[in-house]
């Protein structure tokens, strides 16, 4: 697939929650848009912080959008997940590298929670509690993965990404039930397997603010993942389904990466 560039939602001017007329859902809206890394993520823990305060409410139930790639910083170069170089801890460079990928799971994170907060509009206000917490810590963890790489002289947008955990969004846009067992129930819990290996190699490289940050990421995950499990259960009950029978349905229809080892057992059961 040919490289190609980040690209907005919207010409919506970045602001932070206030700015933007409307409730939550238009709030969210809002800061999917935006293509400034540093203003979303100001954005999105202003919004989180709003939100507890009372300082907003919830929207009229409207019609919902069409899922659309969320703003990007212009210059970002999208390319397939083969196509990436391979990432090591060897060096300096390598390691800068490697944060820069984690750096752009977080970025995304941050949509697809914001996403899962205004595209179910009709789930209970303790949902939306939770998917705006998370939206939060994901805006916490992109900016202590800036600031490593920022102390290096990179920044995000450096190195070539790649959309596969956007594409979950998309492919679970018409159902929350779906969006929870493919997101948090399959990607972030990868994500529970596989930081404690890459925690250790930089732990072994002596690149102590990278295993810093990457434990605040795992304790936060252990949470998120905690959360749409919980959903995913909620869910399965009130639609009167077998919640296991459903997530292999799921998984299979829609073509989700299947668990393989290292498996982080005591992270997954946390």
């Amino acid at each position: 697939m040919a490289a190609r560039r980040g690209a907005a939602l919207s010409t919506a001017t970045p602001g932070t929650a206030g700015d933007t007329p409307g409730g939550l859902f238009a709030q969210c809206l809002h800061i999917l848009a935006l293509t400034d890394a540093p203003t979303k993520i100001h954005a999105t823990i202003e919004l989180a912080r709003a939100w507890r305060s009372g300082d907003i409410d919830l929207d009229p139930l409207t019609p919902v959008p069409p899922i659309t790639m969320p703003g990007m910083p212009a210059g970002l170069v999208f390319v397939e997940p083969r196509d990436l170089p391979a990432r090591g801890t060897a060096t300096p460079e390598a390691r800068v590298r490697l944060i820069h990928a984690v750096a752009h799971i977080e970025f995304n994170a941050i949509h697809l929670a914001l996403d899962a907060c205004h595209r179910f509009r009709d789930m209970p206000r303790t949902y939306h509690d939770d998917w705006l917490g998370v939206a939060a810590e994901e805006a916490q963890h992109f900016a202590l993965l800036s600031q490593y790489l920022e102390r290096r002289g990179a920044r995000y947008g450096d190195h070539p990404v790649h959309l596969g955990l956007w594409s979950m969004a998309e492919r679970s846009a018409d159902d929350v039930l779906t969006r929870m067992a493919l997101v948090p129930r399959v990607m972030e819990a990868r994500g529970l397997d596989v930081t404690p290996a890459m925690r250790a190699r930089f732990a072994a490289a002596g690149d102590d603010e990278a295993v810093a940050a990457l434990d605040v990421i795992l304790r936060d995950e252990i949470g998120h993942v905690a959360i749409g499990n919980r959903w995913f259960h909620w869910l399965c009950k009130e639609r009167g389904l077998d919640a296991d029978a459903t997530f292999e349905t799921i998984t299979r229809t829609h073509g989700a990466p299947r668990p393989r080892p290292p498996m982080n057992r005591e992270a997954r059961l946390a």
